[in-house]
């Protein structure tokens, strides 16, 4: 009898010590930065990630690591292979990167790897351009992932100034005052088509083009396609959370094109605190508070032409 009561203290202690490890075992954030494209200060995803890195190094409990060139990838012999172990044990995983039939997630290895990140409960997060894949298996996967995605020619890619004065009272928004910066942000997304699904979509950054954006050009093609122009008035989301049903959060953000527009404390928040959302970070009451200055956006620019 006394040999199964110490035992069984034995086990409670044992059970305590490790949910305190646990506990502060600090969440990972993977942030996989797309290979080098567009002019200078555009699509500068690398210095993009690695400014967010900067800025999330102050928060207690999180490490963040960042992968350049799309996807982590190690040596074996002779040639270079995907390194998937590198993401096995994240608690979240952003794709800042070129997206449409180039997208990093969507070879079917890679694809099928994503789904078993997406099982696990992993934080999934796609920005800008990352946003886009193909439709048909591509784009049934990103309603798996995120909800919503960027479907060629039913979605636009407008350069446009939307004006974000209301944003919802979510942990995600906390610190983000009203902001507008000039760049790609795209709309008209192709939303999950089951209701129930559709039910666990906020809409975040939320705005109204006008007549005029909605006419066009857009950046590719540049348009106007009659189904935009014909939902004038119509207000638009261009970053969402979406609530998995095992649990996964994730978040879709559509701008990011023009990398100068991370100097907005507000737009650099509102990603911020999703990436602790999405990994279960408990997102401070004022926000993410970075060291984030002018001189960091010069830092790790791609060499492009400049």
């Amino acid at each position: 009898m006394k040999r199964s009561f110490f035992l069984a203290l034995l086990l409670i202690g044992l059970v305590g010590c490790a949910a305190k490890q646990s506990a502060q075992t600090p969440k990972r954030i993977v942030l996989l930065a797309g290979r080098p494209s567009h002019p200078a200060g555009m699509h500068e995803f690398r210095a993009g990630c690695l400014l967010f890195q900067k800025a999330l190094a102050g928060v207690p409990g999180v490490t963040v690591q960042v992968f350049s060139n799309g996807w982590p990838t190690r040596v074996e012999g002779e040639k270079t292979v995907d390194d998937n172990a590198a993401l096995e044990t994240a608690d979240a995983v952003l794709i800042y990167a070129d997206g449409g039939g180039g997208h990093p997630a969507i070879r079917p290895d890679r694809l099928k790897f994503v789904d078993s990140l997406e099982a696990k409960g992993v934080g999934l997060a796609f920005a800008h351009f990352g946003v886009e894949v193909p439709k048909g298996e591509p784009g049934a996967a990103m309603h798996r992932w995120a909800g919503g995605y960027y479907e060629h020619q039913f979605s636009v890619n407008p350069m446009w100034k939307p004006d974000y004065t209301t944003l919802p009272k979510h942990a995600v928004t906390r610190g983000v005052q009203p902001f507008a910066t000039h760049d790609e942000w795209y709309f008209n997304l192709r939303w999950v088509p089951d209701t129930k699904a559709a039910a666990r979509l906020t809409p975040i950054l939320v705005a109204k083009p006008t007549d005029t954006v909605r006419r066009g050009p857009y950046v590719y093609p540049p348009g106007p396609y009659a189904h935009i122009v014909a939902d004038s008035g119509r207000t638009e989301t261009m970053m969402w959370l979406f609530e998995r049903e095992n649990g996964g959060r994730s978040f879709g953000f559509t701008g990011g094109h023009t990398h100068a527009n991370w100097g907005d404390a507000n737009q650099r928040r509102v990603v911020l605190n999703a990436l602790l959302w999405i990994a279960r970070v408990e997102v401070p009451k004022g926000g993410v508070i970075d060291p984030v200055g002018e001189a960091d956006l010069a830092q790790n620019l791609d060499p492009k032409k400049r």
